[in-house]
Formats: C-alpha cells, sequence, structure tokens
C-alpha cells in the first residue's frame, strides 16, 4: 500500500468535470477524499455517489471528494449531472492513475461471490439500479484520504460492492490528528 502520492501522478495534468486547470497536485487543497468509481454502470457506483453524497452533505468537516472514473469528460458531466452535479471528477480511461495508485483488478470469483448479491441488494433498497456497463468492468474500486502527497488512510475493498462506513471518515481523520 502507498503511504505517498508518486510525483508521477502529482504531477499529471487532469480533465474532468468541475476540476481548475493542471495537474492532479493542483486538485488537493487540505485533506481530500481520493475515490476511485469501478464504472458508471455499476450499481456500487451509484450508491458510493448517494452516500458520500448524503455524508457530505450531512458533515461540514467531511474532507473534500475527487471522484475518479474510466469515462471520458463528458460521459463523467452527463453521469454526475444526474447524482451529484457538483462532484468533481478526474476522467482516467486509460486507467493511469488506476494502476498508479495499485488498484486491483477483480477475479471471476470476486465477482460472483455471495457477498456481492448481498450488497447488490442492499444497494437495490437504496433505490439503486445498475445500468450499461463501461469501462473496465473487473477494476475494483478503492478509496484514499491524501494530504498534499501524503495518504492517510486508505480502504481496499474485499468485493466491487465493498465500502466504508463513509459517514465515519471525519471521525477517523480527527482521531488520526491526535
Amino acid at each position: 500500500m502507498l503511504e505517498r502520492i508518486p510525483e508521477n501522478l502529482l504531477d499529471r495534468v487532469v480533465t474532468g468535470t468541475n476540476l481548475v486547470p493542471g495537474s492532479l497536485r493542483d486538485q488537493l487543497v487540505g485533506r481530500t477524499l481520493l475515490v476511485f468509481l469501478r464504472h458508471f454502470g455499476c450499481v456500487f457506483c451509484r450508491e458510493t455517489l448517494g452516500d458520500l453524497r448524503e455524508a457530505s452533505e450531512a458533515d461540514e468537516s467531511f474532507p473534500d471528494v475527487i471522484f475518479f472514473s474510466q469515462a471520458s469528460p463528458m460521459e463523467s458531466r452527463v453521469f454526475l449531472r444526474r447524482y451529484w452535479p457538483g462532484a468533481r471528477a478526474v476522467s482516467d480511461p486509460d486507467e493511469f492513475f488506476y494502476d498508479g495508485f495499485g488498484i486491483e483488478r477483480a477475479s471471476k470469483l470476486t465477482i460472483f461471490s455471495p457477498q456481492v448479491f448481498a450488497a447488490k441488494r442492499r444497494a437495490a433498497a437504496k433505490g439503486h439500479q445498475g445500468g450499461e456497463r463501461s469501462g473496465d468492468i473487473w477494476r475494483m474500486p478503492a478509496a484514499f484520504v491524501v494530504e498534499g502527497d501524503q495518504i492517510l488512510w486508505a480502504y481496499e475493498p474485499k468485493h466491487p460492492g465493498d465500502h466504508p462506513d463513509f459517514q465515519a471518515i471525519p471521525a477517523l481523520m480527527l482521531a488520526a490528528s491526535s
């Protein structure tokens, strides 16, 4: 697991939605939650966006959020307009950042595990549905809280529908500061 964001990732110019012009480094102000989504057709991506929007709107101390997707900037804008219009997202169709942060690809055994089916029921109960598949459907999600080039916290899910309790992130950051 990375402890610092490598310079080649920080200095890479990014494109996407609601970003300032420049590199990844230019996007990082204070503590930032970097969330790597699987693909926009994924029910868990939709659930993650909904859960994160709710958590960030409920707590002023929630870190700024930047999503990473395999989609083009236009696809990201269209998708985010529906789920979180103000969200910031880096478009990474060549998966440079996914690879750089060490985000794994799932096995068939992982994708078709009972835990994934249980997670699908959970997401459906929240009103989320899957959509058209796009991008690398085998890519796993991930989340990192960073400050500058330092990775303060990372979440490596066990399966595609596994995600942290996003509402607990401010408390985790407070504990990390102590």
